[in-house]
């Protein structure tokens, strides 16, 4: 308020010095009206009374003596004018203090009504807290006592009331704006006034003027009774200001005593709040009883006073009705909490029946207990006679136990319930507690009861061992008491979080209505903003002379403020819709916060896994959706172009129409002053023709010739201009033709974007119930989890109910053993489970038809997403169909565009050629320019055309070339019309010079034959004489010039006046909006006082408005007054020198009009050139929209560039991951190799073992041989002697023989089935190689596919990167580009920067009034600071004697505790508390004093509204004595028209009075010297006053001089300017060209770079297919290989259970040989030796050289036992017979018979070798594979084993170790290696023991090292 009214201040002073200004003007107008009714007279009597020279002399007397009256009146008048002065000045003083005084009274009572709202917000916030304190307190009586009745809350009771402005006036608003409109009330009546008296003033000079032809008596008569009325009128004026000073006094004292009553209002409101809090703390002390029926008391008269509250301020009512709201809300929460209530009574019902139940079951426990005890009784008088037989009689009691103890876990469960009802009940009040407490309590003593029941039982079960187990199961009780207690008091605390939450959500919802009231600000700046569009709209409407164009702008207009209506229609929905389900949401959180905390844990967890699914999907769709919505954009920015382009190129159309138009006026205008001049020539031929010359007449009649032709010339020229008009107006409707096409494409498009909008739709829809099938697959997958929990539990109840069978069964067991007590009671627990078993039974019934809907919805769901995923199929089938029709469409265009750039290249040349034809002429070349410019701007079309959306089909693309066609064709023919016409132009233009120039040399002969007449003397004298006239008609002349040259002058300061005040009109309706803006931003504050300040404001500057047009009427009156007076002057010039004709005078009129045809010609050129600075803005602006064009096509490459980017940087990604997999994939090959490797060396080590085991045993029976072969030797006589000993020895060995045979046998059997055993083995081992050998092809396969795959993409990442680097050489190339085009820019801002000054003076203006505003609010937000330094004030005091109230309390409580013997504390308490009440008083001292000051301000207020009053009585007063003096000055005209017919009347008698004195007066001569005097001083005046108009009239030549300088350098300025639009059109055309041709280029590049990347993106595609397809089969490649890493360790495991076989097997063997070390195989010897017999004697010595080396004796003894052989057989037999006792283990399976010997002749090394042939055939062949089916990755099975294996090697294996293994082939493991059948002891180079190995096919295994590189594996794989 404080700012507005300084704002009024000013306002009413810019009022007052304008009324004085006006006052001023109209005197001063008034004199210059009082001259010239004089003057007129004076005229008139000249002109219409020819009297005598006596006539005029009594006139001139007559007209002195007017004159000093008149200046006596002006002398009046100026003093009358200065009284006047000071006594506005004064007022305006009063004024200014008046409104000083009501600012400070409005900011001290608006500080009053903040200080209030403070205070009631303090006593709010007091009363909550209160009352909070009340509910806390109730809640800690009831947790600590829970056997006191608890006391009653007034939490239900008490609604706080409302009490936002503490007003209480009725009225108080609407006193201050009554008091603010008397104050303008006060300032428009004193304007009245003001203007009043001007008004009498201006009638009393026209009431003199027309009474000076009165006598002087009647003069001095009138002028006595006008002092007189004066001297009233100033009585009454004086009168007004005093009764104007007493009402302002009223005024104010009304104001005081309103502020008084404010006060006392206050003071009331502050006592009732003091009693309520003071009611409060009682109620606090005293526990809060009966507080309800006080409460509903006080809740009257709250409502009551709410009542008289609502009578106040509009703004809080607004504050109410919001409160009301909250209250109704409160009333909702308490009808919630009533009906909880109501649950909870119900709720106490069903627990008294569980009391009466409780107490039922205690008796019969009751009854129970003492049949026990009787039991018991028995039982200790049975234990005391049989101590033995206690055992079977404590199963009852043990029975019993266990019943109480379940009984004491009912008991403790219901007790856990009653608790949980209690806080339930301590959600709503403490209403129903004493019921629910008085059940507690009996329910704790029937706990006790019970307790104590459980102590007498276990001090009568002491016998008993489960005493400890009750003693546990107590602990465990307390315990879950405990829990319980913790869980409350958690659960309380969780109720105090969610008040807490209440109350940030209450906050939240303050903060949302805040945002709201910023939205509606933001709304009301938008509005602003379209008025502000609105105001320039007209402007431009009066500027602008197109009305299409100006239809179009409004049709606009009409666009975007529907679309604002929309906006601000959504944005309230919204904001009520959001403020709606705020509201909502949080009532329903209030309620079901506590149910939805558990649900929410665990829908959060499944939501969680759902959200991740749907982030997946919604990806993948959200990519289609954007680049459909990409391909939208891009269509709808192209469309966008295609209208901004038409709209350019019409504009430049309308602008060249408008150019031609301008063209064709000036050359008419240049034609007509042409066609003048010649008429001039001919007028003035005429007059030279008067000189009687023949020669001229001819020369004249040919000039008149050429004028004819010349007529002839140019209705030719008019009749082309016709023709002209007409094309124009062809060229016209073919425009509005092609609009109706384009109009016909927007249609279309439109369309389309309707079909699009329809496939968003659609596609929106499909996601939905995608959304929404995924939603109820979850809710499925959720149902399915909880279904097969039930199945669990369902499993687990089975299993109980097969325990619990069980156990019955073995209770009726008992019960057939125990007592008779015991039956009734399994009998129940019986029932109870058969009610269970049911109870399940339906249970199941029901999960089961559950799981059957489950089953169903989810068949429903899948074949809906079936469906959904065929509709989803056939939407991209479309989809890639209108992809491909916009691809055929695209190469249609690019071709119509190729087609028609070729066009624009030849129109292009032909213009060229135009330019060079019409270089010289400047009107041709503009024309061309703008052609240029405009077929530039097609090129610039045609070639942005190529971005469009290519939506449009053949025919309409047909269409629109035809148009386009025709347009060209149209262009064509208008450029050639436009070359014949300057052609014609230049024929005129050359023919006319030609003809001039002869003109000219006739002319020049003509004067040089007058020169040579002239010469002779007899015409010198007639010359001189002409000369003289001559120059006296010249000097006439350059008076009358004088004199117009004035009177333009004038006119041309008329103008400029006329101008200045049009722009200050548009400046104050320019200021007249800013302030009706702020007004409506202010009336938004301050609703109702704003109103009347905008009135005020309009009132004024309609007023100025007034005084300016008053003013312009002055300055017209004062125009003709001077016309008038030049008049006059001009007929006194005639009367006196008898000078000038009139024929003069009409020919300086033409000379005037013909000044006025230039001025208008000026203006007309400045109107051009003001043309072509709107061009040259348009033009600016187009470049500007170019500019934000291109900017968007590069924002639009660099968006592509960065999707390019990032599909190159997911590729990259992908092929990081594809690299991580192989390494990952190399790593896990070479653990297999190595798992391979390992499981090599193990077999190695096997086989190792194996043969270790083998050369020991060789070893051994080679030793044997050895040294039984010497003792043979030496001892050859002791043999002879006991032959008889040999004999018996013989038998006995023959025996052993026979058992080493059996036990033979037993081994070969055992040895054929571990032989079978291991075939077997080797078998399935051989089937698994094969299978490992077809996978490993496969993945080799896979592999190579995979190498492929990752070659492809490593090239294509190669052409990417090539790509990329060529698209950022593209960009830098734009990039350079476009600062080339920001230079241009720049350029252009530099030249648009003379435009934009005039912008920013408006700006800086505007600043200074949002200066001036900003202080106004710093101002403001000062004085709300002192407010809230006030309030926080008032806060900290209120709080400070809260505080000290509370310490009393504290204080009388220990008063009250330590009375008794503690007099010295007391004492201290007594003056601590003297101390605080000292305090106390203080503050309330303060507080009075404050109180005190506040009655005092409302007692200024009430006085202030009694000044109001007094104020209003006043101007009603003021508007009766202006109705009076209106009526009186219409008697006053009504009586001085009288008077003034009278003095007519007198005038008619006193004229003839003059005749009859003019008769008497011709004798007299002193009348006539007189008048001569008086004549002479007459003349002197007049010819002082001719001395004045001649220096005007000089002053106005000097102007004229100095207009002219001013329009030669207008019109050298206009050339520079055309200049200069030249070199920039040429500039612009160029850089155009250049820009387009680079563009054209670029567009053609991005063209082919964008096919290629399509071209690049779906090979990418389908290697990224193929890269998908080899990431499957590597991932079935990992698949398979974790398979076979499974069936690895299942064969390793295989692998170690034949470890552990072999070891047994060899353990066996051990045994075997050390149990037949030193014997010898008695099949063997027998053979050897029949076979010795056998043989032919000629080769015996060979069978005994292989029997010796068969036993390992050497070649030297075999030689001596050869050469021995002479002396006897019994030496060589018993020799061989002494080494029998040690023999070789392995035996040949199938020993030679002698049946099988059929031919005797063979040798006996024949014979071996067929026994060795037949035994060396194997029952399988070994497997052979070769080098290209070995794989590494194999499991190393063992082949068919071979009969031999030479020694040679088996002394290798066993001596060389792993030296030569790798060379044996590891597939093929030789018999020898399983099972040792044979060790011959044949040298190492006998034929039979040569190696067989050597002719076996032998493998190479792949060594692989574990430091080596996946990739290098790889590689070496692949070249395998």
């Amino acid at each position: 308020m404080a700012w507005v009214s300084s704002g009024r201040l000013g306002t009413g002073k810019e009022d007052l010095w304008l009324v004085v200004g006006a006052k001023l003007q109209i005197q001063v107008h008034g004199g210059k009206r009082l001259l010239t009714p004089s003057a007129g007279n004076n005229h008139v009597l000249n002109s219409s009374t020819p009297r005598q020279k006596e006539d005029e002399s009594t006139e001139l007397q007559v007209s002195n003596s007017r004159l000093r009256e008149i200046e006596s009146i002006q002398a009046a008048q100026k003093s009358e004018n200065e009284r006047l002065k000071k006594v506005c000045g004064d007022l305006e003083e009063k004024h200014e203090a008046a409104e000083l005084q009501i600012k400070q009274l409005s900011i001290e009572y608006r500080n009053q009504l903040q200080q209030k709202e403070v205070e009631v917000s303090h006593l709010k916030a007091r009363q909550n807290a209160l009352q909070e304190q009340l509910q806390k307190l109730q809640t800690a009586a009831q947790a600590a006592q829970l056997g006191i009745v608890p006391p009653t809350t007034t939490s239900a009771s008490f609604v706080p009331v409302v009490r936002h402005h503490s007003s209480g006036f009725q009225g108080d608003d609407m006193d201050f704006g009554d008091v603010i409109w008397s104050q303008q009330e006060i300032n428009r009546l004193s304007n009245e006034v003001s203007r009043l008296e001007s008004e009498v003033d201006h009638w009393k000079q026209i009431a003199q003027s027309s009474k000076v032809q009165r006598t002087n008596d009647d003069e001095q008569s009138e002028i006595c009774k006008l002092q007189n009325t004066i001297k009233e009128l100033k009585q009454n004026l004086s009168q007004e200001i005093d009764e104007h000073q007493h009402e302002l006094s009223v005024l104010q004292d009304a104001h005081r005593q309103k502020l008084v009553e404010l006060s006392r209002r206050h003071r009331e409101e502050l006592g009732e709040y003091e009693e309520r809090i003071e009611e409060l703390e009682n109620q606090l002390q005293q526990g809060g009883a009966g507080a309800e029926v006080t409460d509903h008391s006080k809740i009257g008269e709250l409502k009551k006073f709410i009542q008289n509250l609502q009578t106040g301020k509009a703004e809080s009512m607004h504050n109410m009705k919001e409160l009301e709201g909250h209250i109704k809300e409160l009333n909702q929460k308490l009808a919630s909490a009533e009906e909880r209530n109501n649950i909870l009574l119900k709720e106490q019902e069903l627990v008294k029946v569980e009391k009466s139940q409780i107490t039922q079951e205690y008796e019969r426990l009751n009854s129970e207990f003492s049949k026990l005890q009787n039991s018991v009784a028995e039982q200790e008088t049975i234990l005391k006679e049989q101590g033995g037989k206690f055992q079977p009689v404590s199963s009852p009691v043990e029975e019993e136990v266990l019943r109480l103890q379940q009984a004491l876990l009912d008991a403790e469960k219901e007790i856990l319930r009653l608790n949980s009802l209690k806080q339930a009940d301590s959600f709503i009040g403490a209403e129903d507690f004493p019921e629910v407490k008085t059940d507690i309590q009996v329910l704790k003593e029937e706990n006790h009861k019970l307790r104590k029941e459980k102590h007498m039982i276990t001090l009568k079960e002491q016998l008993s061992k489960q005493r400890t187990e009750t003693d546990s199961t107590i602990n465990q009780l307390k315990l879950g008491i405990d829990m319980e207690r913790r869980k409350v008091s958690e659960l309380e605390v969780e109720k105090m979080e969610m008040i807490k939450e209440l109350g940030v959500q209450k906050e939240k919802l303050t903060q949302c209505t805040f945002a709201l009231n910023d939205l509606h600000m933001s709304k009301q700046e938008l509005e602003d903003n379209i008025k502000g569009l609105h105001e320039k709209l007209k402007k431009a409407q009066a500027c602008n002379l197109n009305k299409k164009e100006i239809a179009e702008l409004q049709q606009k207009l009409k666009e975007k403020e529907e679309e604002l209506s929309v906006s601000q229609n959504k944005l309230t929905k919204i904001n009520n819709q959001e403020y709606n389900i705020s509201c909502q949401e949080k009532e329903a959180e209030i309620v079901k916060l506590n149910q939805d905390i558990a649900e929410n844990k665990q829908l959060n967890k499944i939501l969680e896994k759902s959200v991740f699914d749907l982030q997946a999907q919604n990806e993948n769709l959200f990519a289609d959706c954007e680049e459909l919505k990409r391909q939208l954009h891009e269509a709808i920015t192209e469309k966008n172009k295609i209208s901004l382009e038409k709209g350019t190129m019409l504009e430049a159309l309308t602008m060249e129409k408008g150019q031609l138009e301008s063209e064709l006026n000036q050359t008419e205008k240049r034609l007509l002053e042409q066609a003048h001049k010649y008429e001039r020539t001919i007028e003035e031929l005429t007059n030279t023709r008067s000189l009687n010359t023949t020669a001229l007449q001819l020369e004249h009649e040919h000039l008149i010739k050429v004028n004819q032709e010349r007529d002839f010339e140019i209705a030719e020229l008019k009749r082309n201009i016709e023709q002209m008009e007409a094309d124009h107006q062809e060229t016209k409707e073919m425009l509005t033709t092609s609009l109706g096409g384009q109009k016909q494409l927007t249609e279309l498009i439109k369309e389309k974007e309707v079909f699009v909008e329809k496939f968003k739709n659609q596609a929106m829809q499909v996601q939905r119930e995608l959304e929404e099938y995924i939603k109820a697959s979850k809710k499925h997958e959720t149902v399915r989890q909880n279904l097969e929990e039930k199945d669990r539990n369902l499993a687990v109840m089975k299993e109980e109910n097969n325990h619990l069978k069980e156990e019955i069964e073995r209770l009726k067991d008992q019960q057939s053993r125990s007592s008779v007590v015991a039956e009734p009671k399994t009998l129940d627990i019986i029932t109870e489970l058969e009610s269970e078993i049911t109870q399940l039974k339906l249970i199941k019934n029901n999960l089961e038809e559950e799981i059957k809907f489950h089953k169903k919805t989810i068949e429903d769901q899948h074949q809906k997403t079936v469906q959904l995923q065929q509709s989803l199929q056939e939407h991209r089938k479309e989809i890639d169909e209108s992809k491909f029709q916009c691809e055929q469409m695209s190469v249609t265009h690019e071709k119509l565009f190729l087609e028609k750039d070729e066009e624009i290249k030849s129109l292009q040349r032909t213009i060229e050629q135009i330019k060079t034809q019409l270089h010289n002429e400047r009107q041709v070349i503009q024309t061309d320019s703008s052609d240029l410019f405009q077929e530039t701007k097609v090129q610039t079309l045609n070639g942005e055309n190529g971005n469009e959306k290519h939506d449009l089909s053949k025919a309409e693309i047909e269409r629109l070339v035809k148009g386009m066609r025709e347009k060209e064709m149209e262009i064509k023919h208008l450029n050639e019309k436009n070359v014949s016409l300057t052609r014609q132009i230049d024929r005129l233009s050359k023919d006319e010079v030609g003809k001039l120039t002869q003109i000219i040399q006739e002319r020049d002969l003509e004067i040089q034959a007058l020169n040579a007449r002239v010469s002779s003397a007899s015409y010198r004298q007639d010359v001189l004489c002409l000369q003289q006239q001559l120059q006296a008609y010249v000097m006439e002349r350059e008076q009358v010039l004088a004199v117009l040259s004035e009177k333009t002058r004038e006119n041309s300061q008329l103008k400029a006046e006329y101008h200045k005040i049009m722009d200050m009109v548009a400046a104050k309706e320019a200021a007249l909006i800013k302030l009706q803006e702020e007004n409506k931003k202010l009336s938004n504050k301050f609703e109702n006082s704003s109103q009347d300040m905008f009135r005020e404001t309009v009132q004024n500057l309609s007023r100025i408005i007034r005084e300016k047009d008053i003013e312009i009427d002055a300055l017209s009156q004062k125009c003709q007054t001077l016309l008038t007076v030049l008049q006059t002057s001009s007929a006194g010039t005639d009367n006196g020198s008898g000078g000038v004709n009139s024929n003069q005078f009409e020919e300086l009129l033409q000379e005037r009009d013909q000044l006025k045809q230039q001025v208008k010609k000026m203006e007309e050129w400045k109107q051009q050139v003001m043309t072509t600075v709107q061009n040259m803005q348009h033009e600016s602006a187009h470049l500007q929209e170019e500019l934000h064009k291109l900017q968007a096509q590069i924002s639009v490459d660099s968006d592509s560039n960065s999707k390019l980017q990032l599909d190159y940087n997911g590729l990259i990604q992908s092929y990081e991951q594809n690299e991580r997999k192989l390494k990952s994939f190399s790593q896990e090959l070479v653990q297999v190799q190595h798992s391979i490797g390992q499981l090599h060396n193990t077999k190695d080590l096997l086989l190792g073992k194996l043969d270790m085991v083998k050369p020991p045993l060789q070893m051994a029976s080679s030793s044997v041989l050895q040294a039984s072969g010497i003792p043979s030797g030496t001892p050859s006589e002791i043999l002879s002697d006991h032959c008889k000993q040999l004999q018996q020895e013989l038998e006995q060995v023959k025996k052993i023989v026979q058992e080493k045979d059996a036990t033979i046998r037993t081994l070969q059997e055992n040895n054929q089935r571990l032989s079978d055993s291991m075939a077997a083995k080797s078998e399935l081992e051989r089937k698994g190689q094969e299978e490992t050998d077809s996978e490993m092809k496969q993945i080799r396969g896979k592999h190579d596919v995979l190498q492929k795959s990752l070659k492809e993409k490593d090239l294509l990442i190669k052409s990417k990167s090539d790509q990329l680097l060529s698209v950022s050489e593209n960009l830098s190339n734009k990039e350079n580009e476009n600062e080339l085009l920001k230079q241009a820019v720049t350029n252009l801002k530099e030249r648009n920067l003379i435009l934009e000054m005039d912008i920013r003076k408006l700006k800086e203006e505007n600043e200074k009034i949002v200066e001036r505003c900003r202080e106004r609010e710093t101002e403001f937000r000062a004085l709300q600071e002192t407010n809230m330094q006030f309030s926080m004030m008032l806060r900290e005091k209120e709080f400070e004697s809260h505080s000290m109230k509370e310490k009393a309390l504290a204080f009388e409580k220990l008063l009250k505790e330590k009375e008794q013997g503690k007099t010295g504390e007391l004492n201290q308490l007594l003056n601590e508390v003297k101390s605080m009440q000292e305090n106390a008083v203080t503050f309330q001292q303060e507080r009075d004093q404050v109180m005190v000051a506040l009655k005092q301000k409302q007692m200024e207020n009430s006085a202030l509204q009694n000044e109001v009053q007094h104020l209003r009585e006043k101007e009603q007063r003021l508007n009766q004595e202006l109705e009076r003096l209106r009526n009186h000055l219409l008697e006053m005209e009504d009586s001085y028209t009288r008077e003034a017919l009278a003095a007519e009347d007198r005038e008619t008698k006193l004229r003839k009075k003059v005749t009859v004195l003019e008769e008497k007066l011709v004798s007299s001569s002193t009348a006539v010297e007189n008048a001569s005097h008086q004549a002479s001083l007459q003349v002197e005046s007049l010819q002082e006053q001719l001395n004045l108009v001649s220096k005007q009239r000089d002053e106005t030549m000097l102007q004229l001089t100095i207009s002219q300088d001013q329009v030669k350098q207008y019109a050298m300025s206009l050339a520079n300017l055309q200049m200069v639009l030249e070199q920039f059109q040429q500039e612009e055309k160029a850089m155009y060209a250049a820009e387009l041709d680079k563009h054209q280029k670029q567009i053609t590049e991005w063209k082919r770079k964008a096919e290629r990347l399509e071209e690049k993106v779906e090979s990418l595609q389908e290697s990224l297919e193929e890269a998908n397809a080899a990431l499957d089969a590597a991932s079935r490649l990992t698949e398979q290989l974790d398979l076979k890493e499974e069936q690895i360790e299942e064969l390793k495991k295989e692998g170690e259970i034949r470890k552990e076989m072999l070891e047994d097997a060899q353990n066996k063997l051990m045994n075997l040989i050390n149990s037949t070390e030193g014997k010898v195989d008695k099949v063997l010897m027998r053979n050897l030796f029949i076979g010795h017999f056998h043989t032919p004697k000629n080769k015996r010595h060979e069978a005994l050289r292989l029997m010796g080396s068969i036993l390992g004796i050497k070649k030297e003894e075999l030689d001596q036992l050869l050469s021995e052989e002479q002396r006897g057989v019994t030496r060589w037999v018993t020799g061989w017979l002494g080494g029998g006792g040690a023999g070789s283990k392995s035996v040949p399976t199938t020993p030679l018979r002698p049946a099988h010997q059929s031919i005797f002749n063979s040798s006996f090394s024949e014979l071996f070798v067929k026994f060795l042939e037949t035994e060396s055939r194997p029952t399988l062949p070994p497997p052979t594979l070769s080098v290209h089916d070995m794989k590494p990755l194999g499991v190393s099975g063992i082949g068919k084993p071979s009969s031999a294996t030479s020694s040679s090697q088996m002394q290798d294996a066993a001596g060389a170790g792993t030296s030569r293994r790798p060379d044996a082939n590891p597939f093929l493991a030789p018999r020898s290696a399983a099972v040792p059948l044979i060790t011959p002891a044949g040298g190492p180079g006998h034929l039979l023991m040569k190696p067989i190995s050597d002719a076996l096919p032998t493998f190479t295994p792949l060594p692989v090292s574990p430091d080596a590189s996946a990739g290098a594996v790889l590689k070496d794989l692949l070249k395998q």
